[in-house]
């Protein structure tokens, strides 16, 4: 029997407590093996939980043959970079990096290290958006035609997130459309495709410069279909995370209003209404096919059989491109940006 694969992590925030329970349901053989976190106490804390040694950046990837790195943006490309050039396996938490420049940087890195690599967009293992997903290629339901997405979560420099880094540009490049909503953008074009044009304005009400705590964008997709994302981050911590999608087909609404397990609701032409969450969601989806599993046995199972990873670096750059368009399109006072699927 193969030993058991050695993970580390760089980072032991909010972030990799997540990770932590999605290892903890992985079924992949595996050992949480070393921290590093330049917070010492952060790191013993993380340690004592998980049975890992606390150990300096160099030596962790002596004692490891995966790395998650799950520390703020701008450390990404030097931290992959290190990674890759040790032949060890990546998974790499959104976004990227600060700019699709550094972004396609890194996924040029690790496709020429051949190492297996994983990128944190974790709502594409989400039973919701994988549902939506086989509606929107059901041809009953014709062509999508509008999309509304709201996506609002409380500033994570506080409560459970704590996530001090985030209101520093240095570090988090920008703010909620970048930091949070390059979820949505990928999740976006992962269900319509290219987007065509968009113009965006985004807002800094909280008063950290270049730090972005509302944004509201228009996108045209290649495809004709229209969609308005707006993205915020407000100070009711009762409400962590919250998404809401509305898409309007031809023939099928569809609405989901819970990201995790649901509910989703929508209704063909000529039939009923019907609401799915939970086990029942997944139940629709194993008859349809699809098993979902977590990030966590997505990534490791790839990391033990020697293959690509997926969605690997290189599936996260239509999003980090469009969240530099965004910008550029609310920097330039809300300017239409035009050619972005050429």
């Amino acid at each position: 029997m193969a030993e058991p694969l050695r993970v580390g992590f760089y980072g032991a925030g909010f972030i990799a407590r997540m990770h932590t329970l999605s290892l903890a349901t992985c079924p992949v053989a595996h050992r949480l093996t070393a921290v590093h976190d330049p917070d010492a106490a952060r790191a013993q804390d993380f340690a004592a939980r998980c049975g890992a040694a606390v150990v300096g950046e160099d030596e962790l990837l002596d004692l490891v043959d995966a790395v998650y790195v799950n520390t703020w943006t701008s450390e990404h490309p030097r931290l992959v970079e290190k990674i890759a050039a040790r032949g060890k396996a990546v998974f790499c938490e959104k976004p990227l990096a600060v700019t699709a420049d550094l972004a396609e940087q890194m996924a040029a890195t690790v496709d020429k290290a051949g190492v297996t690599n994983q990128v944190g967009l974790v709502l594409r293992f989400l039973s919701p958006f994988r549902f939506a997903k086989h509606l929107l290629a059901d041809p009953r339901a014709g062509r999508v035609m509008s999309v509304v997405f709201r996506d609002d979560q409380y500033l994570p420099i506080q409560g459970q997130y704590g996530s001090d880094w985030r209101k520093d540009p240095a570090r988090s490049g920008r703010g909620a459309l970048l930091e949070h909503s390059i979820h949505d953008l990928d999740i976006l074009h992962w269900l319509l495709g290219p987007v065509r044009s968009l113009s965006a304005r985004v807002r800094e009400l909280h008063g950290f410069a270049r730090i972005d705590d509302v944004a509201v964008a228009q996108l045209e997709f290649a495809s004709g279909a229209l969609a308005s994302l707006v993205s915020v981050w407000h100070d009711v911590l009762e409400r962590p995370s919250n998404r809401r999608i509305e898409i309007f087909c031809e023939r099928l609404f569809v609405a989901i209003e819970g990201d995790l397990v649901g509910p989703v609701r929508f209704q063909l032409t000529g039939e009923p209404e019907q609401c799915l969450e939970r086990g029942a969601l997944l139940d629709a989806l194993r008859a349809r096919g699809d098993d979902v599993m977590n990030p966590a046995t997505a990534f490791l199972a790839a990391v033990r059989d020697g293959r690509p990873a997926a969605p690997a670096f290189a599936a996260a750059l239509p999003a980090q491109r469009l969240a530099d368009a965004v910008y550029a399109s609310a920097d330039a006072g809300g300017a239409p940006l035009g050619g972005l699927d050429r």
